[in-house]
């Protein structure tokens, strides 16, 4: 669904954000970004809808360059949920803010308000609907800007830092959203410093440094003792459920499930 094919974005003082990046992302994949600040990450995925725009490179969606579309339509294709909710968030409603989108893609009368509810109850906030945004905490403004793009209903939906703020609960029930877009065949992307969150959560990891590429696999893989070397050079750790198994000889166990499955494995 998503092709990057030697994406280049120079800022205007100079600072070279992302230095050729190729990368393919399949309808319905779940693929994480990780990496320090500082690596490029937001800055490549503001490119998927047009926030920016390529200094050289190029950007595809469902096989049509980005290049002369604008961000209006791109908005169809691709929901971009910032980690800041409050670069994100206008409405003086819960409700008002969620049927923004749709409404503004052609969504009206039923249609719209089984969209809003939906979305609603998805990130926990159906009681919610009357409120003012600012009256709610930070981490239901999260949830409130992820529900704003759930509405839309775009093939694919991109998050960044999502779970900044979220308590267990709250993890749990974007890791639901995730699976549940995954298994409907959207695509979603995610950058994350939750490490754990992202073993447990995507089939796919990218590890990028300087504006590159440089490991793309399962969490197994990436997560893998091999790589660690890599990963500290981006300042990433990897899953202590990694770093035990890789310290007791068990292999890949990004997760603490596989972690388990093998310790209860090798004591049988």
């Amino acid at each position: 669904m998503i092709e990057l094919r030697g994406l280049v974005h120079v800022y205007p003082d100079g600072t070279r954000a992302v230095d050729g990046v190729d990368l393919s992302i399949g309808d319905g994949e779940r693929l994480a970004i990780i990496g320090q600040n500082g690596s490029g990450k937001s800055t490549l995925v503001r490119h998927l809808n047009g926030l920016l725009r390529p200094t050289s490179g190029e950007v595809l969606i469902d096989g049509q360059t980005t290049a002369d579309q604008r961000v209006a339509a791109l908005a169809a294709a691709v929901g971009l949920v910032f980690q800041d909710p409050d670069r994100q968030i206008f409405a003086g409603r819960v409700r008002t803010e969620v049927a923004f989108g749709p409404r503004n893609l052609g969504l009206g009368g039923p249609a719209l308000d089984a969209a809003v509810s939906g979305a609603l109850a998805a990130v926990g906030l159906g009681d919610q609907a009357d409120r003012n945004p600012y009256d709610l905490g930070f981490s239901k403004r999260k949830l409130l800007a992820l529900a704003s793009v759930l509405a839309m209903g775009t093939p694919a939906v991109v998050l960044d830092e999502p779970t900044t703020g979220q308590d267990l609960r709250g993890v749990e029930r974007i890791q639901a959203i995730v699976a549940d877009l995954s298994a409907a065949g959207r695509t979603v992307v995610a950058i994350s410093h939750d490490m754990r969150f992202v073993a447990e959560t995507f089939a796919r990891v990218v590890v990028m440094r300087e504006g590159r590429l440089i490991l793309d696999g399962t969490p197994g893989e990436v997560f893998a003792a091999q790589n660690w070397a890599a990963l500290a050079g981006t300042y990433v750790e990897p899953p202590l459920a990694a770093r035990i198994g890789s310290r007791l000889g068990l292999g890949p166990t990004p997760t603490d499930a596989s972690l388990v499955s093998l310790l209860v494995g090798r004591s049988a």
